[in-house]
């Protein structure tokens, strides 16, 4: 770019930050796209160069807080942009995923409609273009490295993209995104297919248990119930309560994870509560109430002690108030304890002065809680054909080669020195046979070179 050139450049990158800026600012719905660390380095970015002229060094650390952003998330601009479009909570994704568009408010489509259009302008923007304006207004050589990397978006996401790339005008994609969000879902529930509820907010969880169904041997049973059960959920019918009883390692937790890599295509979302927030069931299913996706809410390892507050709120839920239960919602809970509350012999009721007069009432009420649930599951201690059948099914998937005497042989004496015999056994005896197979053979090839 020659000398005389470089004025005239310049006061077109103000003219054009200026224009962005003010776009920027007359989002009506869309305000969250722009709040994220990128899209704060982004307005970060095209302030600097609108006022550079104080210092330069401001507008290069801008652009590389703006570059360190996109790095951070391994995308490009553009797909951040719209990833950031398809995952915002508002009132029009919210009203979009349980109304059909022709009953959407109109003051709301034109709203969006704006948006858009202001979002595309942003869109158009390029990295490679703030990289340009840059190097004029900092009078560098060259301009900065611009990030890039190849599109990575998947499913309906990428169609999404794809079909927003060939429009003129993004104001014309109103009907379709709405489709999306009745799809899909809005916000962290189309973001993330598991989470958990922690200090009071729904918390995202990027990488979830990738345990399958498929590698999930025994009780088959009770793994049919639990599918009978859950596709009843997906169906939109009334789907029970389930708690998963039994000896611990057997597989129980990972039964339910397992679902959610099974039918997360077809909306279903996981959601963690911890014991210690059960208390805010009722809150959590009333946030559910209404959202496109179906939910399971694990609760694992459960038991209470007398007078527990989360006992009462989630008898509030098994039991149902005055409040109607949402058909998107139900509890799956696991359990070592047949009986969900700890019971003591003091307990037991005898004739004596100043007890309870119904007191056999009492703690029949806590013997029966786990009846609350409308479906139970029991997961009995793995016997040694049980045991043996789940390692020679891991072995076979792990595509690890050894007789099936020695096989047998190791896998009951790894049962007798370590937990005994259960699927979490199974699991561990497999995963180290296979890293000393793999260490052992990496050996012997050194050595043989």
């Amino acid at each position: 770019m020659d000398n005389l050139a470089m004025p005239m450049a310049i006061t077109s990158s103000y003219t054009r930050v200026q224009c962005l800026q003010r776009q920027a600012a007359s989002l009506l719905l869309y305000q969250s796209v722009l709040q994220g660390e990128v899209g704060m380095a982004f307005l970060e970015l095209l302030q600097a160069i609108r006022y550079t002229e104080a210092d330069a060094r401001g507008c290069l650390q801008a652009y590389g807080s703006y570059f360190h952003a996109l790095a951070a998330r391994n995308q490009n601009w553009e797909d951040y942009l719209i990833t950031q479009i398809l995952f915002s909570d508002n009132p029009f994704t919210r009203l979009a995923g349980v109304r059909e568009f022709e009953d959407l408010p109109p003051a709301l489509v034109t709203a969006v409609q704006h948006d858009l259009q202001v979002l595309q302008s942003l869109y158009e923007c390029s990295s490679a273009s703030l990289s340009e304006w840059v190097q004029g207004v900092a009078h560098m050589p060259i301009s900065p490295v611009v990030w890039y990397k190849e599109q990575e978006l998947v499913g309906v996401e990428t169609k999404f993209t794809t079909y927003l790339q060939e429009l003129d005008n993004w104001g014309d994609a109103v009907e379709e995104l709405a489709a999306y969000y009745r799809q899909c879902g809005s916000g962290l529930f189309a973001e993330y297919r598991a989470l958990r509820w922690q200090s009071g907010q729904f918390i995202g969880i990027r990488y979830s248990d990738p345990v399958k169904l498929s590698t999930l041997v025994g009780y088959e049973s009770q793994k049919d119930a639990l599918l009978k059960n859950t596709e009843f959920l997906l169906s939109g019918e009334m789907a029970l309560h389930v708690l998963l009883y039994g000896s611990r390692g057997s597989g129980k937790s990972s039964l339910v994870k397992s679902l959610l890599n099974e039918y997360s295509n077809r909306s279903l979302r996981l959601l963690e509560v911890a014991k210690s927030d059960l208390k805010d069931l009722p809150e959590i299913v009333e946030h559910l109430r209404g959202v496109s996706q179906k939910f399971i809410i694990f609760v694992d390892d459960l038991s209470f002690e007398e007078d527990d507050d989360a006992f009462k709120a989630l008898k509030v839920v098994l039991e149902g108030n005055l409040t109607a239960r949402p058909q998107n919602v139900v509890v799956y809970a696991t359990s070592n304890r047949r009986h969900l509350i700890r019971e003591f012999f003091v307990d037991r009721p005898t004739p004596k002065d100043n007890e309870e007069i119904h007191a056999w009432d009492t703690m029949q009420e806590k013997l029966s809680f786990s009846d609350r649930f409308g479906l139970t599951l029991t997961f009995e201690p793995a016997n040694q054909k049980t045991y043996l059948k789940i390692v020679q099914h891991l072995v076979a998937q792990a595509e690890i080669n050894i007789t099936q005497e020695d096989l047998e042989f190791q896998a009951l004496q790894w049962a007798t020195r370590h937990n005994g015999r259960s699927g979490r056994t199974a699991r561990q005896f497999v995963d180290f046979l296979k890293a000393d197979l793999t260490l052992f053979h990496a050996n012997k090839n050194i050595s043989n070179t």
